[in-house]
């Protein structure tokens, strides 16, 4: 009795003070807008809560649930292209998933266009399939059903309500689903009024990185072979004819900007061609233009070795040389221009990777990369122009020159393997072990490059090794050895966005090296049960024996004397996977779960259909739960009155929980102390 009364007691101050209902923090609106006497825009709108996030409708392949609508096409109407979005989501990187994800937050809206075949009683249904997270937690995969009547007229109109519906404006308490409301709308710009707020923070983040590696890769380019010898000859050219010290200064001034315009006026003709989020998601998550790039990079990195250079028609050069050869301040411009064009060669490569990465992103990202390269690759000839006397502290030009074209070769060439991600979205070919092989290979080549055993076309003898060298071939070195330990099961966290996830038939040593805590409930004279039910259709990962029943599993426990620690989550919950990674693969807690617990996981998002004598209608919803994931998220809520994942519960044999649940908690010993609490009052 004490146990129970303990059990009601935590239940319900954790329900009190971190759930208090079911989350649903999604409130859909369905409206349309005739467009044409038969053309019609369907409008999907959503008001999100704070902090929670809805995915975009366009993802890449193993990644979360996309918002996406499925609509009952009838005889009426037939539908016109794809889902549009309107709100353009922000692109960010997802730990847990380990790939660049759109998310929208605050307001979302989305259009369909559909094309009006027979104009008399239209009624549009079907449902929006989105799942929603925030920084802590995710929800299920849900789906909001909808119907939207249609009254066309003879002429365009603007945002229409759809007739005989109402939207239900009061804030429902307790558990609330698949909630449809159709919105009144009279505006057709309404949908401009939440836009504004949307926060660019992430994008404006991403921006300042971007360029600030563009501005990084500007100040390389100056120490390619076709770079650096030029600016000893660009500073003569603005010391010939000039008497004058302002003159000069105007004459550099001019130079440097006419450099940056130049570069930025390509990144705003590459950003002319940018078509808008859809289009950017394809960029990046379709395999014909990820072939393209894959193949761009490559035949940047090959020249960069030698094999072939990158020359433009020497009739744009002359015709420019000419121009500047002029002077004044026309002249400036066109030595500028000359200087661009003459350095292609080396410069190309970069420029064009550059513009590969920005391609797939906002409008804005080419324009400011190009600035940013720019902007670092006109400052130093604009300075020399300015104050000659400073070419006196210049290195001299040497074989060292070609060294940092290869250097950059190898860099591009190993970027270059990313582009191959989207190819193999399943890593059947392309594994995490072969990517990690190719770039250790990589790796000891540019260290044995480095030391002068290997030579390209353009490299000079070495007759010794200078310090920088042997430091940098003890950094490539020192890499390649860091890889090898991916090779074994290493989480490899400082690189895993450019990786892919481990695979499951991959060695992996870190199941073996962890040292096993004491245990005060293993009973070696008790044969270890094993999971039987679902293990076809789910696998255990970090070496976890699992159950996927929670009736199994509570047997296996009565058996073991160990205590249950239940595991609600998800295939596309972003959380779930970053607790694993960063919490359960932490040595102690894994041991822990490993010899102490009986790990019983249950997908709420699985949709696996059950034989229909396991069907039963939710007391909850009223409705009939069929696959595996209704009936888990049922049980979540029934019992635990939220369907957030993750949830953590700790229940003893006989299935009473002992502890307070819990949810995402990154700090490992926070866990831990949470999953000892868990053990000694279980027993």
């Amino acid at each position: 009795m004490k146990k129970i009364l303990l059990s009601s007691v935590t239940l319900l101050t954790f329900i009190t003070l971190i759930y208090g209902q079911i989350a649903d923090p999604v409130n859909w609106t369905f409206s349309y807008e005739q467009t044409g006497d038969n053309e019609v825009e369907l409008i999907f709108k959503a008001n999100i809560d704070e902090p929670w996030y809805l995915y975009s409708a366009y993802l890449p392949e193993n990644g979360p649930i996309p918002t996406n609508a499925t609509i009952e096409v009838t005889d009426n109407f037939e539908l016109m292209g794809k889902l549009v979005e309107v709100t353009k989501p922000k692109i960010k990187y997802d730990e847990g998933f380990r790939m660049d994800l759109g998310t929208i937050d605050k307001f979302a809206e989305f259009r369909q266009k559909i094309r009006i075949l027979e104009p008399n009683g239209i009624m549009v249904t079907g449902e929006m399939e989105y799942q929603v997270c925030n920084d802590i937690t995710c929800l299920p995969p849900k789906l909001t059903e909808f119907s939207i009547p249609l009254i066309l007229k003879s002429t365009i109109s603007s945002i229409v309500e759809a007739p005989g519906t109402t939207r239900d404006t009061e804030t429902e308490k307790g558990p609330t689903f698949e909630e449809t409301t159709i919105e009144h709308v009279t505006d057709a710009n309404d949908k401009n009024d939440f836009l504004t707020s949307i926060s660019q923070d992430e994008d404006t983040k991403s921006l300042w990185r971007f360029f600030w590696i563009a501005f990084g890769l500007g100040l390389l380019a100056l120490l390619t072979p076709c770079v650096f010898p030029m600016i000893p000859m660009t500073v003569s050219f603005f010391m010939q004819g000039t008497e004058k010290r302002r003159r000069g200064l105007l004459r550099g001034l001019v130079f440097g900007l006419s450099i940056v315009a130049i570069y930025t006026a390509l990144g705003v003709i590459v950003s002319l061609t940018n078509l808008g989020p859809n289009a950017a998601n394809a960029l990046s998550t379709h395999w014909i233009p990820n072939l393209i790039f894959f193949t761009l990079f490559v035949f940047f990195a090959f020249s960069f070795f030698g094999m072939f250079e990158l020359v433009l028609p020497s009739s744009w050069v002359n015709k420019a040389d000419t121009h500047a050869d002029r002077g004044g301040l026309g002249g400036a411009f066109f030595m500028a221009l000359t200087t661009v064009l003459v350095s292609f060669s080396c410069t190309g490569p970069i420029v064009g990777a550059l513009l590969v990465e920005a391609a797939g992103g906002l409008a804005l990202k080419p324009i400011l990369g190009m600035f940013g390269f720019a902007l670092a690759f006109a400052i130093p000839f604009t300075l020399f122009a300015m104050f000659p006397s400073w070419l006196k502290g210049l290195p001299k030009s040497g074989g060292w020159l070609n060294a940092v074209k290869v250097v950059l070769g190898f860099i591009i060439l190993a970027f270059s393997m990313k582009f191959l991600l989207v190819l193999d979205p399943a890593n059947r070919i392309l594994t995490r072990e072969l990517y990690l092989a190719i770039w250790i290979v990589l790796s000891f080549l540019l260290g044995l490059y480095l030391l002068g055993k290997i030579k390209f076309a353009h490299d000079n003898d070495l007759p010794y090794i200078t310090v920088p060298r042997l430091l940098l071939s003890v950094v490539s070195f020192a890499f390649a050895v860091f890889l090898v330990t991916g090779l074994f099961g290493a989480e490899m966290k400082t690189i895993a966005p450019l990786l892919p996830p481990k695979s499951p038939s991959g060695i992996d040593l870190t199941k073996y090296n962890v040292m096993p805590v004491p245990s005060a409930f293993t009973r070696p004279d008790v044969e270890a049960c094993m999971p039987k039910k679902f293990t076809d259709i789910f696998h255990s990962s970090l070496g976890i024996t699992m159950f996927y029943d929670l009736e199994e599993g509570l047997a296996c426990a009565e058996q073991t004397g160990k205590p249950v620690l239940i595991d609600f989550k998800g295939h596309f919950c972003s959380n779930c996977k970053k607790m694993e990674a960063a919490v359960w693969s932490d040595p102690v807690v894994l041991s822990t779960l490993r010899n102490d617990f009986i790990v019983v996981a249950l997908y709420t998002d699985d949709r696996t259909r059950l034989p229909e004598s396991e069907w039963y209608t939710s007391e909850v919803d009223g409705k009939i739960k069929k696959t595996i994931g209704q009936q888990n998220v049922d049980y979540e809520i029934r019992n635990f009155l939220t369907n957030t994942i993750p949830l953590y519960v700790i229940m003893n044999s006989k299935g009473e929980v002992v502890n307070q649940p819990k949810g995402t908690d990154l700090n490992v010993q926070s866990y831990m102390e949470w999953l000892k609490d868990g053990i000694k009052k279980a027993s």
